[in-house]
């Protein structure tokens, strides 16, 4: 087998993940730039596992670790997600600059007795 191809096919994954990440503005496809991204970790951990020809064959059980990390990661984003989507109505990246609920960008007073209108009238 050539080493040429399977690195030559995870490097365009890999370029194509970077550029969903990059250019979309919707979560879950930027969700899924990122699995791409990391199955083109994969295609080249098991390339490299097949070409040293590894007797404990550490790249695959890499992969699988890494395969585990992407299962997790796709839960806990589809959760975060479907939280924004059902507080804000939307899922769009560019708009979701804060976290914070609407209300909470409002200026607070400062606290002390300079803010408390009975302490002003007491002096």
């Amino acid at each position: 087998m050539h080493l040429a191809y399977p690195t030559v096919v995870a490097a365009l994954l890999f370029s194509v993940g970077v550029y969903g990440v990059l250019a979309r503005r919707n979560a879950i496809l930027v969700l899924m730039s990122v699995e791409l991204m990391l199955n083109a970790v994969n295609l080249n951990l098991v390339t490299f596992d097949v070409w040293y020809r590894d007797r404990l064959h550490g790249g695959q059980v890499l992969t699988l670790f890494t395969i585990v990390i992407a299962a997790a990661e796709v839960g806990l984003g589809l959760a975060i997600v479907l939280l924004v989507y059902r507080n804000r109505k939307m899922v769009d990246v560019d708009r979701l600059r804060t976290l914070a609920e609407d209300g909470a960008d409002a200026p607070r007073p400062p606290a002390g007795p300079e803010s408390d209108p009975e302490a002003v009238d007491a002096r």
